[in-house]
């Protein structure tokens, strides 16, 4: 043989139990394994959904298309009446007053929270000394218990002896009937519900502080910029995305508030506070004979207004992301 010639050399022969899983097989057991323990994840999730939204949607929407009552309510063989439980709502008196007072409580609430809210924000983003601990200070609201900060302010508005109108009468102010006069009751639920709402605008107002960078506002300053054209050329443009979130959760969170106004006036004096929240409530729990349908048809009436509103929410975001 030639000295040139190349032997070949054998490799070793391996040997195996079994057919190797081809590539393939192994994605497919990777990705199988994945989808379970996706749906892992997502059936607690699920079934919260189900437990505590769809199911008690599902049965005010039963309520509101059956005339119930105590017995039909309990035996569960309540006649079904369609929609007569909404035209019942719709021609009541009561109708227009609340529809009108909760429009009014809603509009007055965002529009103050939000601008308190963006005011405090903007002032506590100079981060001067104690800076955090007052900011800290102003969640206090937002942390009590509502039937704590409703009675408070019921304390403080009382028309006896509330310290409200014992400041106005150290100025010279006669009193007030805050909660007992038809023509105050609603403003001081008001009042009171924008003091509880303005932490919530302050702490997301001032996250969404965070995330501008500083250089925008030293270019701004450079080029002659004062502190009323930055805010409204950068700061408030910016804050765009938060503030439109912002007012969507103060929308949906506004509509249903009913522990503030029932603690404080019950819809009263003469329905002069009364929103959609508390007629629902009145409806179907504040008679001895209660209206079950139609407090569930005003209870509908509230979920398709937060449900609108949402819709518009995100169609705007939609087109604000495609410009």
């Amino acid at each position: 043989m030639s000295p040139m010639t190349q032997v070949p050399q054998r490799r070793p022969v391996r040997h195996h139990s079994g057919p190797a899983p081809t590539a393939p097989l192994r994605a497919r057991r990777r990705s199988t394994s994945q989808q379970w323990a996706a749906w892992g994840f997502l059936t607690p999730v699920t079934l919260y959904l189900v437990l505590f939204y769809a199911y008690p949607l599902y049965r005010n929407i039963d309520l509101s298309l059956r005339n119930y009552t105590v017995r039909s309510f309990v035996q569960g063989d309540a006649p079904f009446t369609g929609l007569a439980n909404y035209r019942t709502v719709l021609d009541d008196p009561t109708f227009a007053p609340a529809l009108l007072h909760t429009v009014v409580f809603t509009t007055v609430c965002l529009v103050f929270q939000y601008a308190i809210g963006l005011a405090l924000a903007v002032f506590f983003n100079q981060r001067f000394r104690l800076s955090a601990t007052l900011r800290a200070l102003f969640l206090v609201p937002w942390l009590l218990p509502l039937i704590v900060s409703a009675s408070t302010w019921s304390w403080m508005l009382n028309s006896d002896s509330g310290v409200v109108n014992a400041v106005l009468h150290a100025v010279g102010i006669g009193p007030v009937n805050w909660l007992t006069a038809p023509g105050w009751s609603l403003a001081s639920v008001i009042i009171a519900n924008i003091w509880i709402g303005v932490p919530f605008n302050l702490v997301v107002l001032h996250s969404g502080l965070q995330s501008i960078p500083a250089s925008l506002y030293e270019a701004a300053a450079l080029d002659g910029a004062n502190a009323c054209q930055r805010f409204w050329r950068i700061t408030f443009p910016l804050l765009r995305p938060v503030s439109a979130i912002t007012l969507l959760l103060g929308l949906v969170y506004t509509l249903k508030v009913f522990d503030i106004i029932w603690i404080m006036t019950k819809g009263g004096p003469a329905d002069s506070s009364t929103t959609f929240a508390t007629w629902s409530y009145q409806l179907g729990f504040g008679n001895l004979l209660p209206a079950f349908g139609p407090g569930a048809a005003v209870g509908n009436l509230l979920v398709v207004a937060a449900l609108v509103f949402g819709l518009v929410y995100v169609r705007v975001q939609r087109k604000q992301a495609l410009s």
